[in-house]
Protein backbone atom coordinates (compact mmCIF):
# COMPACT_ATOMS: atom_id res chain seq x y z
CA UNK A 1 0.00 0.00 0.00
CA UNK A 2 3.30 2.74 0.95
CA UNK A 3 4.36 1.34 -2.81
CA UNK A 4 1.11 2.19 -4.28
CA UNK A 5 0.65 5.26 -2.50
CA UNK A 6 3.83 6.71 -2.95
CA UNK A 7 3.45 5.78 -6.56
CA UNK A 8 0.23 7.59 -7.50
CA UNK A 9 1.40 10.43 -5.80
CA UNK A 10 4.45 10.48 -8.22
CA UNK A 11 2.15 10.22 -11.07
CA UNK A 12 -0.08 13.56 -10.00
CA UNK A 13 3.05 15.09 -10.35
CA UNK A 14 4.73 13.86 -13.52
CA UNK A 15 3.85 11.18 -16.23
CA UNK A 16 4.80 7.94 -16.04
CA UNK A 17 7.51 7.27 -18.27
CA UNK A 18 9.58 9.58 -15.96
CA UNK A 19 9.01 7.84 -12.69
CA UNK A 20 11.69 5.55 -11.99
CA UNK A 21 11.55 2.85 -9.32
CA UNK A 22 14.40 4.34 -6.95
CA UNK A 23 11.61 7.17 -6.65
CA UNK A 24 8.83 4.94 -5.84
CA UNK A 25 11.51 3.20 -3.31
CA UNK A 26 12.46 6.24 -1.77
CA UNK A 27 9.33 8.12 -1.50
CA UNK A 28 7.90 4.89 -0.03
CA UNK A 29 10.73 4.53 2.34
CA UNK A 30 11.05 0.98 1.23
CA UNK A 31 14.65 -0.91 -0.81
CA UNK A 32 14.16 -1.75 -4.34
CA UNK A 33 13.89 -5.55 -3.21
CA UNK A 34 11.01 -5.48 -1.55
CA UNK A 35 9.62 -3.50 -5.04
CA UNK A 36 10.43 -6.10 -7.22
CA UNK A 37 9.29 -8.72 -5.09
CA UNK A 38 6.11 -7.41 -6.00
CA UNK A 39 6.34 -5.59 -9.38
CA UNK A 40 8.42 -5.90 -12.46
CA UNK A 41 8.80 -1.93 -13.11
CA UNK A 42 6.30 0.83 -12.89
CA UNK A 43 4.43 -0.13 -15.78
CA UNK A 44 3.48 -3.69 -14.06
CA UNK A 45 2.75 -1.50 -10.82
CA UNK A 46 -0.03 0.32 -12.81
CA UNK A 47 -1.32 -1.99 -14.81
CA UNK A 48 -1.90 -4.03 -11.04
CA UNK A 49 -3.87 -0.63 -9.83
CA UNK A 50 -5.80 -0.76 -13.12
CA UNK A 51 -6.78 -4.27 -12.88
CA UNK A 52 -7.65 -3.66 -9.01
CA UNK A 53 -9.65 -0.61 -9.96
CA UNK A 54 -11.41 -2.57 -12.90
CA UNK A 55 -12.17 -5.75 -10.01
CA UNK A 56 -14.08 -3.02 -7.66
CA UNK A 57 -16.16 -1.77 -10.29
CA UNK A 58 -17.17 -5.51 -11.46
CA UNK A 59 -17.88 -6.19 -7.91
CA UNK A 60 -20.78 -3.11 -7.73
CA UNK A 61 -22.23 -4.67 -11.49
CA UNK A 62 -22.20 -7.94 -10.45
CA UNK A 63 -24.03 -7.28 -7.25
CA UNK A 64 -26.71 -5.25 -9.21
CA UNK A 65 -30.12 -6.31 -8.70
CA UNK A 66 -32.52 -5.61 -11.69
CA UNK A 67 -35.85 -5.65 -10.19
CA UNK A 68 -36.31 -2.32 -10.66
CA UNK A 69 -33.94 -0.67 -13.19
CA UNK A 70 -33.62 3.17 -11.86
CA UNK A 71 -33.61 1.98 -8.37
CA UNK A 72 -30.72 -0.48 -8.96
CA UNK A 73 -28.92 1.98 -11.10
CA UNK A 74 -28.92 4.63 -9.12
CA UNK A 75 -28.27 1.96 -5.99
CA UNK A 76 -25.16 1.06 -8.37
CA UNK A 77 -24.24 4.39 -9.29
CA UNK A 78 -24.65 6.08 -5.61
CA UNK A 79 -21.72 2.71 -4.87
CA UNK A 80 -19.75 4.26 -7.66
CA UNK A 81 -19.20 7.59 -6.56
CA UNK A 82 -18.70 6.60 -2.44
CA UNK A 83 -15.42 4.56 -4.48
CA UNK A 84 -14.45 7.22 -6.32
CA UNK A 85 -14.73 9.75 -3.14
CA UNK A 86 -12.83 7.36 -0.96
CA UNK A 87 -10.38 6.96 -3.71
CA UNK A 88 -10.25 10.28 -5.03
CA UNK A 89 -7.00 11.04 -5.52
CA UNK A 90 -6.01 7.93 -7.61
CA UNK A 91 -9.33 8.00 -9.83
CA UNK A 92 -8.66 11.70 -10.46
CA UNK A 93 -5.18 10.81 -11.81
CA UNK A 94 -6.63 7.15 -13.27
CA UNK A 95 -9.28 9.20 -15.21
CA UNK A 96 -7.22 12.31 -15.96
CA UNK A 97 -6.94 13.90 -19.55
CA UNK A 98 -3.41 13.38 -19.69
CA UNK A 99 -3.31 9.89 -18.06
CA UNK A 100 -3.70 6.71 -20.91
CA UNK A 101 -6.90 6.41 -22.02
CA UNK A 102 -6.99 2.40 -22.27
CA UNK A 103 -7.88 2.84 -18.39
CA UNK A 104 -11.19 4.72 -19.33
CA UNK A 105 -11.83 2.05 -22.32
CA UNK A 106 -11.16 -0.94 -20.08
CA UNK A 107 -13.61 0.46 -17.40
CA UNK A 108 -16.16 0.99 -20.30
CA UNK A 109 -15.64 -2.01 -21.57
CA UNK A 110 -16.22 -4.02 -18.46
CA UNK A 111 -19.31 -1.71 -17.66
CA UNK A 112 -20.26 -2.39 -20.91
CA UNK A 113 -21.32 -5.88 -21.04
CA UNK A 114 -23.04 -5.83 -17.73
CA UNK A 115 -24.91 -3.05 -18.93
CA UNK A 116 -26.04 -4.23 -22.11
CA UNK A 117 -27.24 -7.53 -20.37
CA UNK A 118 -29.09 -5.67 -18.08
CA UNK A 119 -31.02 -3.51 -21.09
CA UNK A 120 -31.74 -6.91 -22.94
CA UNK A 121 -32.96 -8.84 -20.41
CA UNK A 122 -35.72 -6.19 -19.21
CA UNK A 123 -36.50 -4.54 -23.42
CA UNK A 124 -35.14 -1.64 -22.03
CA UNK A 125 -33.47 -0.96 -24.89
CA UNK A 126 -33.69 -2.18 -28.48
CA UNK A 127 -30.95 -4.75 -29.58
CA UNK A 128 -29.85 -2.40 -32.33
CA UNK A 129 -29.54 0.28 -30.22
CA UNK A 130 -28.38 -1.06 -27.60
CA UNK A 131 -24.61 -0.38 -27.82
CA UNK A 132 -25.01 3.26 -29.23
CA UNK A 133 -26.89 4.22 -26.42
CA UNK A 134 -24.38 2.73 -23.52
CA UNK A 135 -21.46 4.08 -25.58
CA UNK A 136 -23.50 7.84 -25.13
CA UNK A 137 -23.83 6.69 -21.16
CA UNK A 138 -20.75 5.79 -20.48
CA UNK A 139 -18.75 8.35 -22.12
CA UNK A 140 -21.25 10.68 -20.79
CA UNK A 141 -21.54 9.50 -17.09
CA UNK A 142 -17.12 9.66 -17.57
CA UNK A 143 -17.13 13.08 -18.41
CA UNK A 144 -19.57 13.89 -15.10
CA UNK A 145 -17.57 12.38 -12.74
CA UNK A 146 -14.74 14.07 -13.68
CA UNK A 147 -16.53 17.09 -14.07
CA UNK A 148 -17.89 16.38 -10.32
CA UNK A 149 -14.07 15.71 -9.22
CA UNK A 150 -13.18 18.73 -10.64
CA UNK A 151 -15.74 20.97 -8.49
CA UNK A 152 -14.17 19.40 -5.36
CA UNK A 153 -16.92 16.54 -5.13
CA UNK A 154 -19.60 19.12 -3.59
CA UNK A 155 -22.42 16.82 -4.68
CA UNK A 156 -23.81 13.89 -2.79
CA UNK A 157 -23.18 10.42 -4.10
CA UNK A 158 -26.74 9.87 -4.21
CA UNK A 159 -27.35 13.26 -6.09
CA UNK A 160 -24.94 12.42 -8.39
CA UNK A 161 -26.21 8.75 -9.12
CA UNK A 162 -29.98 10.01 -9.61
CA UNK A 163 -28.21 12.79 -11.80
CA UNK A 164 -26.64 9.92 -14.45
CA UNK A 165 -29.41 7.82 -13.71
CA UNK A 166 -32.15 10.88 -15.45
CA UNK A 167 -29.67 11.97 -18.18
CA UNK A 168 -29.58 8.70 -19.16
CA UNK A 169 -33.11 7.00 -19.03
CA UNK A 170 -34.52 10.75 -19.70
CA UNK A 171 -31.69 12.60 -21.63
CA UNK A 172 -30.35 16.07 -20.82
CA UNK A 173 -33.93 18.15 -19.66
CA UNK A 174 -34.32 15.62 -17.13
Amino acid sequence: MVITNSFVNLLGEKPLSKISVKEICELADVNRATFYKHYNDPHDLLRQIEHELIADVNTYLYGMQYGNMDTAAVNTLEKIFKYVRENAKLCTIMLSDSSNLSFRNKIVEVVQHECIRAWNETNLVLPDNAEYAFIFAAFGSVGIIQKWMDDGMKRSDREMAELISNMTSKGILA
